[in-house]
């Protein structure tokens, strides 16, 4: 049985695994790889969430790639399985902390890149089958953001005002859109930029602050 991630087998149960993965030699590799364990069996496989709920929701664990053909987010597809009492992993080919976020935000276990060796990938699933979160370096960056840059320390409703503001916004209608008034809204932004120019990552201008939304991860960068 393959180990990994410093986790034991804590149960010789069947864990029943559906996979949402729309490249076909994925599905295929890592049916496979899976069809070696005892303990873990992939019983659905589909292109889209909806298609593999419509299939059964008597399941242990979704694994999800993070991008699918048919346009939906992580953050839905994530939320459609949890409204279904069921776990999910993150198992994606490019780290994008944006896309992570938003799955982290709607309650995943983990990310695991494909890239894995075998053994950590199939530890990874066993481990989030059990319901237990999986910890792995790019989880954690994704999550507290690039190591490299300096965290700023925002709230969560500077988080929710910079982000508003900085994907194209007016003040006014983030005031509108969060029920704060337009002063307390420009009092956020203000202590928001302050605090970057104290992390030394400046951002006296909207665009700039978009820059350090992206960097953050709280936006999408270009074309995603």
């Amino acid at each position: 049985m393959s180990a990994g991630l410093g986790e034991e087998v804590v149960s010789q149960a069947t864990r029943r695994i559906g996979l949402v993965e729309d490249h076909e030699s994925v599905v295929i590799g890592l049916s496979t790889i899976l069809s070696r364990e005892p303990d873990l069996e992939v019983v659905a496989t589909a292109a889209t969430v909806a298609e593999l709920l419509a299939q059964t929701d008597d399941l242990d664990l979704v694994v999800l790639d993070l991008r699918l053909a048919d346009g939906s987010t992580p953050e839905e597809n994530v939320r459609a399985v949890r409204e279904r009492d069921v776990e999910v992993l993150i198992f994606t080919g490019a780290e994008n902390a944006f896309l992570v976020r938003s799955a982290a935000r709607a309650g995943v276990l983990g990310v695991v890149r494909k890239s894995q060796d075998a053994a950590t990938v199939v530890a990874a699933v066993r481990t989030a089958a059990s319901g237990r979160q999986v910890v792995t370096a790019d989880w954690a960056a994704a999550i507290d953001g690039d190591p490299g840059l300096s965290d700023v320390g925002l709230s969560p409703r500077q988080e929710e005002v910079l982000t508003l503001y900085a994907s194209g916004e007016k003040a006014s209608r983030v005031a509108r859109m969060t029920g704060l008034s337009e002063q307390t809204v420009n009092d956020y932004l203000s202590r928001i930029r302050q605090k970057y120019a104290d992390a030394g990552r400046p951002a006296p201008t909207k665009t700039d602050l978009y820059k350090r939304a992206v960097e953050d991860g709280w936006l999408p960068g270009p074309g995603i």
